[in-house]
């Protein structure tokens, strides 16, 4: 390539579409699946697990003696059917988002991985996506195979239930995206024990463990603010069949979450590698 080619050829990626997009994120998905194939199918499998093993001890044996607990559609159902789509919704966030924070900051601070990509004909904009679209694999497979068991234990109660798979993408689609975008401002690990802060308290109060009316109207109203709630709601909606108009609010919640996240995400490493 000539100095004159060269010289076209970073002026048309400081500027224009083509500096944001190429469109094959697939090349970045078919990376990282390369990628996981050195990995141990252990770690992989692991985060299956965590949501299985709440269910079971606190679904099936704190749930006898809790009783029956009605969800906010005045639908009466068994513990363990309340909080397991509690714990999809859950296991949807800490997948999406471990994978787009830690992973991400590794490749972007010490692997220089995305330096790389950007050198090639890749845009931020397919970066973004490949990487969120990676995350959504390994989400897609914990989801099915966490409704695999709600529905061995009876805890899918409608046949909507099904619908929770593509509302799980949904919300992951939506925690990586965010994640991401927060994730290319860290620079350090410390910074990085921040997210960690942020989700142990959504997991606790997001209405995950019991119904969001044992707080008072002041406290709820905070906790309708988080997006965790949101997942909880709409992904125990679907499962219980408890189908109303305010799921639509859910949708765009994270419709918008991923929106922003994507932005976010884009101008961030297109001002890092690219400007």
């Amino acid at each position: 390539m000539t100095t004159v080619e060269q010289t076209m050829e970073a002026t048309a990626r400081r500027g224009g579409v083509r500096a944001l997009w190429a469109g094959n994120p697939q090349a970045v998905v078919q990376r990282g699946l390369v990628a996981a194939r050195s990995s141990s199918w252990v770690v992989v499998v692991s985060g299956f697990f965590e949501p299985v093993f709440y269910l079971l001890s606190m679904g099936i044996g704190l749930g006898t003696l809790v009783g029956d607990v009605t969800t906010s559609g005045g639908l009466e159902v068994s513990y363990a059917a309340f909080i397991a789509p509690a714990l999809l919704a859950v296991s949807a966030m800490n997948g999406a988002i471990y994978d787009s924070t830690w992973n991400v900051f590794f490749k972007l601070n010490y692997g220089k991985l995305y330096e790389g990509m950007l050198a090639t004909s890749l845009g931020p904009l397919d970066v973004a996506l490949g990487e969120i679209l990676y995350a959504l694999l390994r989400g897609l497979l914990y989801a099915t195979g966490f409704m695999i068991i709600m529905q061995f234990l009876g805890l899918n109660l409608a046949w909507t239930a099904i619908l929770a798979i593509p509302a799980v993408l949904l919300i992951a689609f939506g925690f990586a995206s965010l994640g991401m975008a927060v994730t290319s401002y860290m620079k350090t690990f410390q910074q990085m024990d921040w997210i960690n802060i942020v989700l142990l308290p959504m997991f606790l109060f997001s209405a995950t463990l019991y119904p969001i009316t044992v707080y008072p109207e002041w406290v709820q109203g905070i906790i309708q603010a988080f997006p965790l709630w949101h997942a909880v709601e709409l992904i125990r909606g679907l499962t219980t069949g408890s189908l109303q108009p305010v799921m639509w609010v859910h949708v765009l919640y994270f419709v918008v979450m991923i929106a922003v996240g994507l932005v976010f995400t884009t101008k961030r490493l297109r001002a890092l590698f690219l400007d």
